[in-house]
C-alpha cells in the first residue's frame, strides 16, 4: 500500500470479510482508516463500489468523508454510498413506499404541532420552550428504543399526560400523511423485519457496511444494521465507548460493549496511538477514564512528546476564573497563536456567562457552538422581575397572573378580570373569604416593602420573605428535578443584581445586556468559520473538535459531574463527557476549579483528582519518567521533596513534591 499507516491502522484497513470492531480513541485517525479501508475494498479486494455503504451520524460528517474518499480516488469513478442513518433509511422507505421529501415533517413543524396539542390540553408549565424540548426528546427516546408506550414513564410531565400528547401527535402525523425523523427508523425496521424479500434485496446491495461513531448508535438503528448485515456479517464498526455521551438521545454504550455477544467471531482492533495530544494530556485523560467500570480497556500511547503539564488552577470565584482566562487568551495571542486554536469548554451554557461578558467587554472575537445564554430569559428571572415591576407601580393583569399563586396563595385567576388590577377592590369583592383577604393583604404589604428596597435585597426578600423558594421546592418535586437546579438560577440572578442601587439602574443594565447579546448573536450568524475567533462550547458540542489550547470551566462537584447525575451509570456518562473535553486539547490544557460559588463552598470534581498524578507511586524504588530528564528511579521521598536518579544524566535531581503532584510531570 502506498499510504503511511501505523500497524493497527493497516490491520484495520486490510480487514475484508466478517465483522470487525475498531476501537478508535481521540486523535487516532479513524476517518483515515474508514476512507482507506473503503478504497482498499474496491482496489485491492475487488468489491464493486455500489456494494459498499458508509454510515455517519451527521450530514456534515458524511460529506466530509465522501470528499476525502473522492480525493483519495483521484477522479476514479467509485459510486459508494455515503450517508447518515436517516438518509440511508429514507432511501429504503422511498423505494418501498414511494415516500417523498415533502412527507418528512420538519422539526419546526413538529414543534408547532406539539405546541398546539399542549395548549389545547391546558397543561401547566413555567417555560414552554423547555417543556416542548423535553417532550420532543422523550418521543424520540420512545421510538428509538422501540418501546411500548404503556411502559414508558415521562420525566417532563405526568405519565398519562405524556401518553395523551404522544397519541395526539401520532394522530396528527397520520392525518397529514407525514412521518418524522424518528419514524424513518421505526418504519425501516418494521419493513426489513416483515418483508424478507426486501431485506434480502438491500443485503445484496450493501454487502459491506462501515459505520463511524458507532458508540452513538441507538437500539433501533442497531437492529436495522444487523438486519442489513445479514448472514455474511460484513460489518465494520468504528468508535470509542469512552466518548459515548448522547444517552439522553437514546445512544447506548452498552451496544458497543456487547458487540461480541451479537458477533462472537468479530475481530477487534485498537487504534492505540493518539496523534493529537501531548503525552501529559493522553496519560492524564487515561488515568481518569480508567475509573469507569463499563468500558473496553485501552492501552493508548501519545505520539507527541512530553510538552506542557496539565495546569489545574484553583481560584476563589468564577469572576477570578473569567479574568484569568481572558489574560491567558491575550498572552497566547501575543505569542502568535490564532484565536481559532483556543477553546473554552463548559458542562452547560449557564457556566459560560461570565466568560462571554469578559470577551465582549474586551472585544475579543468568539463563536458560540450553542445558543448564547441570557439568564434573564429564564422563567425564574421573568417572575422575579415581574414582582419588582409590580412594586414599581405596574398594575397590568398579565403581570399579576405571573405571580398570583407563586408561591401558592389559593387565589382564583377569575378575580383578575380587569386589564388593570386593583387589589383593594378585589379584597372588597371577596371580603366574605377571610383566608383570601389575608393573602391579598400580605401580597399588598409585600409589594409595598419591595418598593423601598435595592435589587439585591428585593430578590432576597422575594425568595425568603414572600416564600418564592417554597414555590420552587414544590415545582422541583412535581417535575422530579433537584431544587438546586432552580436555586442556582436564583443565585445567579441575585449576584448579577448586586452592583445596582435602584431598580431603574438594574433594568437599564438588563436591557443593555440583552441588546449586546442580540448584537453578538447577529455577529455569530454572519461570522465566517475561517475568521479568527475563540470557540465557546459545551462538552456535548465539543465532540470531534481539537484545539491547541483548551480552558475547561468550573471543574467542581455538582457542576461536572452534574448535580442531577445520581446513578452510577450517570456518573460514568459524566466522566466520558469530561474525557471528551480534556482530549480536545493538543498541547495546553487549563482546568479551573472554584473554591466557592454563590457564597457556598465547592469541592473539586472527582475527575480532577483522577487526572492528577497518583501520589501512591511516590515511593523509593518506583520507576518514573520525566519529560526532560527521561527515565529514572525514585531514591528518596518526604513531605516536601522527591529525589530521583536519572540514568541518562547519571545524577540525582531533587524536585518539589507539590510541583510533581500538581503538574503531573512524572508517570510510571
Amino acid at each position: 500500500m502506498s499510504i503511511t499507516l501505523n500497524e493497527a491502522q493497516e490491520r484495520a484497513v486490510r480487514h475484508i470479510n466478517g465483522p470487525c470492531l475498531v476501537l478508535a480513541g481521540p486523535g487516532s485517525g479513524k476517518t483515515a482508516v474508514i476512507t482507506h479501508r473503503t478504497r482498499y475494498l474496491i482496489e485491492e479486494a475487488g468489491i464493486h463500489p455500489e456494494n459498499v455503504l458508509v454510515i455517519t451520524f451527521t450530514k456534515a460528517a458524511a460529506m466530509e468523508m465522501k470528499e476525502r474518499f473522492q480525493r483519495m480516488m483521484q477522479g476514479a469513478k467509485a459510486p459508494c454510498t455515503f450517508g447518515t442513518f436517516h438518509s440511508v433509511f429514507f432511501m429504503i422507505l422511498r423505494r418501498a413506499y414511494g415516500y417523498t421529501g415533502a412527507q418528512v415533517l420538519p422539526e419546526e413543524q413538529k414543534r408547532n404541532i406539539l405546541k398546539i396539542i399542549v395548549q389545547e390540553m391546558q397543561l401547566e408549565f413555567e417555560d414552554e420552550e423547555e417543556f416542548l424540548q423535553g417532550i420532543i426528546g422523550e418521543i424520540t427516546l420512545v421510538k428509538s428504543e422501540y418501546m411500548d408506550l404503556q411502559h414508558y414513564y415521562s420525566t417532563t410531565c405526568g405519565e398519562e399526560e405524556f401518553r395523551r400528547i404522544y397519541r395526539s401527535y401520532e394522530e396528527q402525523l397520520r392525518h397529514e400523511h407525514k412521518i418524522d425523523f424518528d419514524d424513518m427508523l421505526v418504519y425501516t425496521y418494521e419493513l426489513l423485519k416483515e418483508r424478507k424479500d426486501i431485506c434480502q434485496m438491500w443485503q445484496r446491495k450493501f454487502q459491506y457496511i462501515l459505520i463511524d461513531e458507532f458508540q452513538d448508535i441507538n437500539r433501533i438503528q442497531y437492529e436495522i444494521v444487523k438486519l442489513l448485515a445479514g448472514k455474511d456479517q460484513n460489518l465494520f464498526v468504528v468508535g470509542d465507548d469512552d466518548q459515548s455521551i448522547y444517552r439522553f438521545r437514546g445512544a447506548k454504550p452498552e451496544i458497543m460493549l456487547g458487540f461480541h455477544r451479537d458477533f462472537p467471531k468479530a475481530e477487534q482492533i485498537l487504534l492505540n496511538i493518539n496523534y493529537r495530544s501531548s503525552r501529559e494530556i493522553v496519560e492524564g485523560s487515561l488515568r481518569m477514564i480508567a475509573n469507569n467500570t463499563k468500558r473496553y480497556f485501552k492501552d493508548i500511547q501519545g505520539n507527541r512528546p512530553y510538552e506542557q503539564p496539565i495546569c489545574i488552577h484553583e481560584l476563589k470565584t468564577n469572576g477570578e476564573e473569567s479574568q484569568d482566562i481572558l489574560k491567558r487568551i491575550q498572552d497566547y495571542k501575543k505569542k502568535g497563536m490564532s484565536y481559532n486554536e483556543m477553546a473554552v469548554i463548559f458542562r452547560t451554557n449557564m457556566e459560560s456567562r461570565r466568560v462571554v461578558d469578559k470577551l465582549m467587554e474586551y472585544n475579543i472575537p468568539f463563536r458560540m457552538r450553542d445558543r448564547l445564554p441570557n439568564c434573564y430569559d429564564h422563567w425564574i428571572a421573568k417572575q422575579l422581575i415581574t414582582y419588582i415591576r409590580i412594586a414599581m407601580g405596574s398594575r397590568e393583569r398579565a403581570d399579576f397572573l405571573q405571580i398570583w399563586n407563586r408561591p401558592k396563595r389559593y387565589l382564583r385567576r377569575e378575580w383578575l378580570s380587569q386589564p388593570q388590577v386593583d387589589l383593594d377592590k378585589i379584597q372588597e369583592a371577596v371580603k366574605d373569604k377571610s383566608w383570601a383577604v389575608e393573602h391579598l393583604q400580605k401580597l399588598n404589604s409585600d409589594i409595598e416593602r419591595l418598593r423601598k428596597m435595592e435589587p439585591y435585597t428585593a430578590i432576597q426578600y422575594i425568595r425568603k420573605g414572600i416564600g418564592y423558594e417554597d414555590y420552587l421546592e414544590e415545582y422541583a418535586s412535581q417535575h422530579r428535578i433537584k431544587l438546586e437546579e432552580l436555586t442556582d438560577i436564583l443565585e445567579e440572578i441575585q449576584a448579577m443584581a448586586k452592583p445596582y442601587k435602584t431598580f431603574e439602574e438594574w433594568f437599564e443594565y438588563i436591557e443593555d445586556y440583552g441588546n449586546r447579546l442580540e448584537e453578538q448573536r447577529q455577529k455569530q450568524q454572519k461570522l465566517d468559520w475561517q475568521e479568527e475567533a475563540v470557540t465557546l462550547t459545551t462538552m456535548h458540542s465539543a465532540k470531534g473538535l481539537e484545539y491547541e489550547v483548551v480552558f475547561l470551566l468550573e471543574a467542581n462537584e455538582g457542576i461536572t459531574p452534574h448535580k442531577k447525575a445520581g446513578k452510577p451509570e450517570d456518573i460514568e456518562e459524566e466522566r466520558r463527557m469530561f474525557y471528551v473535553a480534556v482530549t480536545r486539547a493538543k498541547t495546553y490544557l487549563h482546568i479551573y476549579v472554584l473554591k466557592e460559588r454563590y457564597n457556598k463552598t465547592l469541592l473539586p470534581s472527582r475527575f480532577v483528582n483522577e487526572i492528577r498524578f497518583d501520589q501512591r507511586v511516590l515511593k523509593a524504588g518506583t520507576a518514573v519518567r520525566h519529560r526532560s530528564y527521561g527515565v529514572g528511579t525514585i531514591t528518596y521521598v518526604d513531605e516536601r521533596k522527591i529525589s530521583i536518579y536519572f540514568e541518562k544524566l547519571g545524577e540525582t535531581k531533587t524536585l518539589s513534591r507539590s510541583f510533581v503532584i500538581e503538574q503531573g510531570l512524572l508517570s510510571c
